[in-house]
Order: structure tokens, then sequence, then C-alpha cells
């Protein structure tokens, strides 16, 4: 068989996973924390057909000769970069700027994200829409049980995460302070499902305090990020990678041709 046949062939797989990351990021234009993904393609396996030559006396020196074998997709990288603000009013709702993660728990499992749309349940707990429980900067599940009591009327967060509970006389009490994680390469979390990820051996180690210090952002209460995904990027990527497969039909179908040429050689 024609190598270009199995070359066309995964041209035709690269150019389809490629599609399917843009159309994930398309999907999630609107999607709280959202953080858009892309793909880095690279070749396969070169076939020698001979190996370079040094130079000789008489003789310049020469270059292998190689023939490509096709194309695979080698990695979808992360984008990270702030998403728009978007206000909601919600004192419980609140946004990084610049970096850090939120750092959730749910089923015993340690999680991070940058989606802030949490909400206040009836144990006092700070909760994403999937349940998670939001963490302080000691690790630990923030408990704002009191906020239940009668004794407050309201509560808000500092830039700062410190959560203070507002009594009726106006006076304040800090009842906790959200925290957050850095990472030395945020770019190897690994997305786990809700806008969430968790830490892997190339995303490093987390790094948690509170928010302002370090390398950490600040917070900003009743906003949320809004998804990073640039919507005139991805329809042109979704071009690039529809024209991209094309191509890749086309060499398969030139293949054929070719096959069915030398098939019918002998009538």
């Amino acid at each position: 068989m024609l190598r270009s046949l199995f070359t066309g062939i995964s041209g035709l797989d690269a150019h389809q996973q490629m599609l399917d990351v843009t159309a994930n990021n398309i999907a999630n234009v609107n999607t709280t924390g959202y953080k858009s993904s892309s793909t880095v393609f690279e070749d396969t396996l070169s076939q020698t057909l001979s190996g370079a030559g040094a130079t000789a006396a008489s003789t310049g020196g020469t270059n292998a000769t190689q023939v490509g074998l096709g194309v695979k997709l080698a990695a979808t990288n992360l984008d990270f970069t702030q998403g728009a603000s978007q206000p909601t009013g919600v004192p419980s709702n609140m946004l990084i700027n610049n970096d850090g993660f939120f750092m959730v728990t749910k089923g015993g499992t340690q999680m991070y994200t940058r989606a802030g749309a949490f909400e206040l349940d009836e144990s006092g707990h700070l909760v994403a829409p999937d349940g998670a429980e939001v963490e302080g900067t000691d690790g630990k599940v923030l408990d704002l049980s009191a906020l239940h009591s009668g004794d407050y009327v309201s509560y808000s967060i500092g830039q700062d995460g410190t959560i203070s509970g507002i009594k009726r006389d106006s006076s304040t009490v800090s009842l906790g302070q959200v925290g957050l994680a850095t990472f030395p390469n945020p770019e190897g979390l690994t997305k786990v499902g809700d806008s969430e990820f968790v830490a892997s051996a190339s995303s490093g180690a987390a790094d948690v305090g509170a928010p302002g210090t370090g390398s950490r952002g600040t917070i900003s209460s009743g906003y949320v990020e809004m998804s990073n995904v640039d919507l005139s990027k991805e329809l042109t990527n979704l071009i690039i990678a529809q024209r991209g497969f094309q191509a890749n039909s086309k060499v398969i179908t030139t293949s054929d041709q070719i096959l069915d040429t030398l098939v019918n050689l002998k009538q």
C-alpha cells in the first residue's frame, strides 16, 4: 500500500481532534471561568531511505533522505489569560484578579477552579454549582454557619478574601478568609469537569495563601470571571481545521486513484 494513504489518514485524525477542541471552546463561550484550549501537532516517525554522509577528500557531505509518515496530536495547551468580568451583585460570587485558583473539595477530592459563582448553603458553606465546598487559607472548608444565627444582617467579602459578618449596629466580625492556590505550571493542571481542575505531576504542588499575597491576585466580590474564549479566533480555527481535513481527504482520494491505475494496468 502507498505510504501516502496512511499519512492522509493520520492527517484526518489530527484535524478531527483539532475540530473537537475548537468545537468545545465555542460551546463554552459563555461558561463561567472556562479556559480555552489549543492543539499542537507534531510529525510522526520518518522513514530513512539513506543516511547522512560525511565530507570526504573528493566529495562533499550528503544529507539524509527521509520520508515523513504523518502527523499526530502532540498536546492540548490551556490558555489561562483573564476572562471578562461579569457583575452579578451577589456577594458570594467572587472573581480573581490575575493569578490564582479557588480551592474546593467534593467527595474528598481536592480541586481548583476559576469559576467563582458560589452560593451560601443552609449549612453555612460556600458551594459551587456542583456542590463542591470552598476552602479557606488553612485548607479547610469555610464554616460560615454563624451567618444563619440571626446575629448578622448581611456579610461582605474583601479583596483579601476576608469574609465579614455585618451586625445590626453596622459593626463587623471576621468569620473566615477565602484561600487561593497558585502553581509552578498551571497549564499542567488536569480538567475534571464542572470548570474544575486537579493537580498533576506536571502542574506541581499548590502554593496556598491569602489573596493579594505572593503571586496570588485579589478578589472582587459580586463579580464572576467569564470564559476567555476568543470567538473570532475559534471560528478561524474552525476554517483551518475544515480545510486541513479536506486537504488530507484529497490525499487519500489521490492515493486511491493511483492504486486504481496500478490495479488496472493489466486488463
